[in-house]
């Protein structure tokens, strides 16, 4: 987020761009032939009369457009129940493929502890055995049968 002061140097430092561009161009307009300084001050009539017309034409309304790709929405206006749908569907994509991964690594789990258990019933060991720290690594690492 910018902040104020952030803005004014911002400001500030296009500004001084600005006045030195304009200072190197004036500098560098002597020595253009007449004829393309004369188109250069036709154009730039033309770009300002352009922007005076603009301005003035400019809508008074506090509507809102957004323009994107071939799609344009007027703020506030009516948008169709499958425009609203297509925006939710990632959403419900994403929290859909969230729920299957806990299911999955929760599965994952469980088939990891029944085969501990399956290892404890089938084995035939001491009763010590099973009070010994080491065991349960023992019973998960892999072993040749």
């Amino acid at each position: 987020m910018k902040t104020p002061n952030t803005r004014a140097d911002e400001s500030a430092i296009e500004s001084r761009l600005a006045v030195r561009l304009a200072g190197s161009l004036s500098a560098r307009a002597e020595f253009l032939p007449h004829d393309v300084t004369e188109r250069l001050r036709f154009a730039r009539e033309r770009a300002l009369t352009h922007a005076r017309q603009a301005s003035q034409a400019a809508p008074a309304s506090t509507t809102t457009v957004v323009v994107s790709g071939q799609v344009t929405l007027a703020l506030g206006s009516f948008v169709p129940w499958w425009q609203r749908a297509a925006a939710v569907l990632p959403l419900v994509l994403l929290v859909a493929g969230f729920l299957l991964i806990e299911r999955w690594t929760v599965r994952e789990q469980v088939l990891a502890a029944a085969e501990i258990d399956a290892q404890l019933l089938s084995d035939d060991l001491p009763p010590d055995a099973y009070n010994d720290p080491g065991f349960a690594e023992f019973l998960r690492t892999p072993r040749a049968r």
